[in-house]
């Protein structure tokens, strides 16, 4: 979410998505409130410090480790206050998954963590014990079943031997697909609750995602490669697996900042209701097999916009309820 003010937040995340809130991140706060910072507040018994190279192991929690875990107590209190009068059902979480945080994290020689298998299974370890308390903290404090998104923008990259070693010269071994799907499988195993796995990638690796127990998948919706004229065969068939498993896809189909011009729910869920014509699935199934998002977070977006995307999100799913026959205005 965008700006600095937690408790506005939540408060809006709270009163637009009432069925299914989840804890806002605001990484506008700078260091430890963005992604890869935040996530390794959560580690146990590793911590990491910014360097001018980005994250790097530390030898013991300093000033920007302290800071982070300060920043997500602080979230926590604001969601838990927001929470109180609605007493949703069901709350999401969100962290970075274990292969994008080991591509982001720098060891103390500089080399990634990605280049390090022990180091990949410890950090893979700590992150899943560090989920599983973080899970059941929230749950005991709003009362709710706890779903916790693990973002995988990195996997691709990790998979395709696409990132960059220090130097820039050169690029880290890629890593096999059965060796991330070990590493997934063991941690959504460890973490104690349903586990959703996002890569807002142009061409997510469905291969992996789908074969290691998540309760969902979610990817931007609006990507060339599986929405309209250039969609390609390969990855529309991925994704019809996926759904032929009964597996839920979140589709990423709000914009991440503010179009040029209004735009109606019934407009942005079209990509939704093409996909399931094209996968040759009836549309009334899309209430039970997709869940509308925004493609990627609103931390770029301006507050209104993003008041206004989940608004349109949480629209988006009662058009999935309720699915025109054609796509007329």
């Amino acid at each position: 979410m965008p700006g600095e003010d937690v408790r506005e937040a939540a408060a809006v995340v709270v009163g637009e998505l009432p069925v299914l809130p989840h804890l806002p991140e605001l990484p506008a706060r700078g260091v430890g409130a963005d992604m890869i910072g935040r996530t390794a507040a959560l580690l146990v018994d590793l911590a990491v410090e910014l360097r001018p190279s980005g994250y790097r192991v530390a030898d013991r929690p300093g000033g920007d480790h302290r800071r982070a875990v300060t920043l997500l107590r602080g979230d926590l209190d604001a969601f838990e206050e927001a929470c109180d009068p609605v007493r949703p059902g069901w709350v999401k979480l969100q962290a970075a998954g274990p292969w994008t945080l080991a591509a982001s994290v720098e060891l103390r020689s500089g080399h990634r963590v990605l280049t390090d298998h022990g180091a990949v299974r410890e950090f893979a370890e700590s992150l899943a014990e560090g989920l599983r308390v973080h899970a059941a903290e929230v749950a005991a404090r709003t009362g709710a079943q706890v779903l916790l998104q693990l973002d995988e923008p990195g996997l691709a990259s990790v998979l395709e031997g696409r990132v960059p070693t220090p130097s820039g010269y050169g690029t880290v071994r890629a890593v096999s697909a059965n060796a991330a799907r070990d590493v997934l499988r063991d941690v959504l195993g460890a973490v104690g609750v349903p586990v959703v796995l996002h890569c807002c990638a142009d061409r997510p690796p469905m291969a992996v995602l789908a074969d290691v127990g998540a309760a969902g998948i979610g990817i931007d919706a609006t990507r060339p490669a599986v929405h309209g004229r250039t969609a390609v065969p390969a990855a529309l068939d991925e994704l019809g697996a996926v759904w032929d498993a009964g597996t839920p896809l979140l589709l990423g189909l709000v914009p991440a900042t503010a179009p040029g011009r209004p735009v109606t729910s019934r407009e942005l869920a079209r990509p939704a209701f093409d996909l399931a014509d094209r996968l040759g699935f009836d549309r009334a199934r899309l209430a039970r097999l997709a869940v509308p998002t925004p493609t990627c977070g609103l931390a770029g977006a301006d507050p209104r916009w993003a008041r206004r995307a989940l608004a349109l999100a949480r629209e988006m799913g009662e058009e999935f309820r309720d699915p025109p026959e054609t796509d007329g205005p």
